[in-house]
C-alpha cells in the first residue's frame, strides 16, 4: 500500500475544498489535538494547500485580467468602427 504525500491531496481538492481543509488543519492545531510528529505532517500539509491556494488564486487573477483587456480592446475596436462609418 503507497502512503500518499501532503501534495496528493490538494492537487485533486478544487479551490473551496482546498480552504475548507486549510481551515481545518489551523482549528486542528490550535486546538493542540496532534503529537509533534502529527502536528508536523499537518503543518506541512497546511503549507502545501496554502502554495495551491495562491497558485490557483494567481491564475484566476490572470484569466480575469486577461478577459477584461480582452473585453476593453473589444470595445475601443467597435468604437472605432462606429467613428468610421
Amino acid at each position: 500500500m503507497s502512503q500518499k504525500t501532503p501534495g496528493d491531496a490538494e492537487n485533486v481538492m478544487s479551490f473551496e475544498e482546498a480552504v475548507t481543509r486549510l481551515e481545518k488543519i489551523v482549528a486542528d492545531l490550535e486546538g493542540g489535538r496532534y503529537s509533534l510528529e502529527e502536528s508536523l505532517q499537518k503543518f506541512e500539509e497546511g503549507i502545501a494547500l496554502g502554495n495551491r491556494c495562491r497558485q490557483m488564486l494567481a491564475r484566476a487573477d490572470l484569466r480575469v485580467r486577461q478577459l477584461v483587456e480582452a473585453g476593453d480592446r473589444m470595445v475601443l475596436e467597435d468604437d472605432a468602427t462606429r467613428r468610421d462609418a
